[in-house]
């Protein structure tokens, strides 16, 4: 396939997704990895979970920096020129559909803002970006396929190799809820044990 119609079909994806997206970064992960690693297969399972990494401990909204990422791992093989310019592509097709949205929202959002119509439309948004967000969760842990109408769930071990792995897991998931540790010292720790313990 050429750099052209790579090019095409990451402006094409990242585009929609940004269309079809409500809630932010983390709603955007599970149509992110459906698109990249189910549908084109340009990523791995396991490199897009190092995406996911690499977006939440850099700066930046993650679904952005999830874009940039995976238009240059995309087109890296290429070149590193072109592997800048797939990034460039797909942060500017993830970002364009919310600037046009938005700017379009604010000329008409305060005609708006009493309509039952519109109160109806956000009222229903709102636990579809809570579903979305848990959706993201579960597809960095289990992969689920269909065995005829039944669902069969199976734990990506690419991402949980072994104990330690899910050790970690644990270890991150008791420092956020129990003791309300914010992310960045959660994300620095498990950089550290990471390093000691691979």
């Amino acid at each position: 396939m050429d750099e052209i119609t790579l090019l095409v079909q990451l402006f094409i994806t990242f585009f929609l997704i940004g269309v079809f997206t409500f809630g932010g970064g983390y709603a955007m992960l599970s149509l992110i990895q459906a698109e990249v690693v189910s549908n084109h297969a340009w990523l791995t399972e396991s490199e897009f979970t190092n995406v996911v990494a690499i977006s939440q401990s850099t700066p930046g909204p993650i679904g952005i920096n999830c874009a940039t990422y995976t238009g240059y791992e995309v087109l890296n093989d290429v070149s590193p020129f072109m592997g800048v310019i797939g990034s460039a592509v797909a942060t500017i097709a993830l970002v364009l559909p919310s600037f046009i949205i938005v700017l379009t929202l604010v000329k008409i959002y305060k005609k708006f803002l009493g309509n039952r119509h519109f109160q109806a439309v956000m009222s229903g948004l709102r636990p579809a970006v809570v579903g979305l967000i848990g959706a993201a969760a579960v597809i960095l842990v289990v992969n689920i396929s269909w065995d005829g109408m039944a669902p069969k769930a199976t734990v990506i071990t690419e991402n949980f190799p072994d104990w330690k792995s899910w050790a970690l897991f644990g270890a991150a998931l008791l420092a956020s809820l129990k003791f309300k540790i914010g992310p960045i010292p959660i994300i620095f720790a498990g950089a550290i044990a990471g390093i000691l313990l691979y």
